[in-house]
């Protein structure tokens, strides 16, 4: 029905061919979305494919060669093809869209959103290194330019829906986000080092891409949601806490000052903090099974065990040392996660590279550029491959 639709808004999807880019074409199926972009970094056969559905009038392709092939192949469609960072950058500033949904795995991300919010585009966020890397500088120019940063991550969806009913001058307390522990919770340090890639791709709850369960196993993922939440909310990191939630149905917390906790709750299905973050601030109809907590039977709580996992620490004190802190840790873990996938170096290394940047990263000096951190994320990026080469 009617009423039931987005009433034909517009996306440019960015990472539309990744896990959260194809969940995002579902939801934009269900509620009637216009698919006005789209971008991937080299994956040409699913990219056309899209296209050829969509029909949007931009398409992207990072990869310069895999975007000349998907030129060839598309050339009998009224879509101009773009490509390389630039490509991606022009594609969401674009025109025709109401908002640009980033799912671009890594830093690859960062200036597309830039781009888009230079461009006066609403920008829904899945790409956490946006925000850890360039945190300061990217929510500074969305509020100068007027535009909202929607949260896709299902942790800052959460928090997002439940900061929509308080009172304007009365923001919560603190933050509590949830992690599932990953496939390793319970474990102890010792029993990490033995640790394969197999193993660490079997996430007990989630389906998403390498590098993102990759990042869950290490409990990296939740240190860069931590990092994020602090941007997204004007939230210092000392009122942020992190509990593992097993079953990953009750997806954050936050606390007001009169101690009232308040939680979202859902099954573990990215389909609704995607729809929620492209119909905000309505909400319409989804396939999503509904939870049912009698099925469940109990929901379980347990503090994060930051010896086994450090990366959660590391992050903390990333963020409360600030300037480009962040920005050496995420490019160290992005270089180390990559080196871990291509089976170069142990599970226990990625912590250790990761710890190893924050050593180095250059003291806080006031507000970084993009510039700045781009460089600071390619320097990180060769000396941690040069270390990794060294254990």
């Amino acid at each position: 029905m009617t009423q039931n639709r987005s009433e034909g808004k517009r996306i440019s999807l960015l990472g539309s061919t990744g896990s959260i880019g194809v969940q995002s074409l579902q939801v934009a199926d269900q509620i009637g979305a216009q698919v006005v972009g789209l971008a991937a970094y080299r994956s040409v056969e699913p990219l056309e494919q899209q296209i050829r559905k969509y029909r949007p009038p931009l398409a992207a392709l990072y990869d310069e060669q895999a975007a000349a092939d998907l030129r060839v192949r598309v050339r009998d469609l009224p879509v101009k093809v773009l490509s390389g960072r630039e490509g991606l950058c022009a594609l969401a500033a674009a025109e025709g869209a109401d908002v640009v949904l980033n799912a671009v795995v890594g830093m690859t991300g960062l200036l597309p959103t830039l781009a888009a919010v230079e461009a006066g585009h609403d920008v829904a966020l899945a790409n956490k290194e946006t925000l850890v890397a360039g945190g300061e500088l990217v929510t500074r120019r969305a509020a100068e330019k007027g535009v909202r940063l929607l949260p896709v991550d299902s942790e800052h969806s959460a928090i997002f829906q439940c900061l929509q009913g308080a009172p304007p001058d009365e923001g919560a307390e603190r933050l509590i986000l949830t992690a599932s522990g990953g496939p390793f919770f319970g474990k102890k340090a010792a029993d990490l080092g033995r640790i394969t890639k197999a193993d660490a791709l079997k996430h007990p709850n989630w389906s998403m891409g390498e590098k993102i369960t990759i990042d869950s196993a290490t409990m990296m993922n939740k240190g860069l949601e931590l990092i994020e939440a602090r941007w997204l909310f004007d939230m210092p990191a000392d009122r942020i806490d992190i509990v593992v939630h097993r079953e990953s149905v009750v997806h954050s917390l936050i606390e007001y000052a009169d101690g009232s906790v308040i939680a979202q709750l859902g099954v573990p299905d990215m389909r609704i903090p995607i729809q929620y973050a492209l119909t905000w601030p309505r909400r319409l109809p989804s396939p999503v099974r509904r939870l049912r907590l009698e099925e469940w039977e109990k929901l379980t709580f347990f503090p994060p065990d930051d010896e086994a996992f450090p990366c959660m620490a590391l992050c903390r004190e990333a963020i409360t040392r600030g300037g480009l802190a962040p920005a050496a840790v995420n490019a160290a873990n992005e270089q180390a996660v990559a080196l871990f996938l291509e089976e170069k170096i142990s599970f226990l290394s990625i912590a250790e590279l990761n710890r190893l940047a924050l050593e180095d990263a250059p003291p806080c000096t006031g507000p970084v550029s993009a510039q700045d951190i781009l460089e600071l994320d390619r320097q990180v990026r060769q000396n941690t491959r040069s270390r990794a080469a060294a254990l």
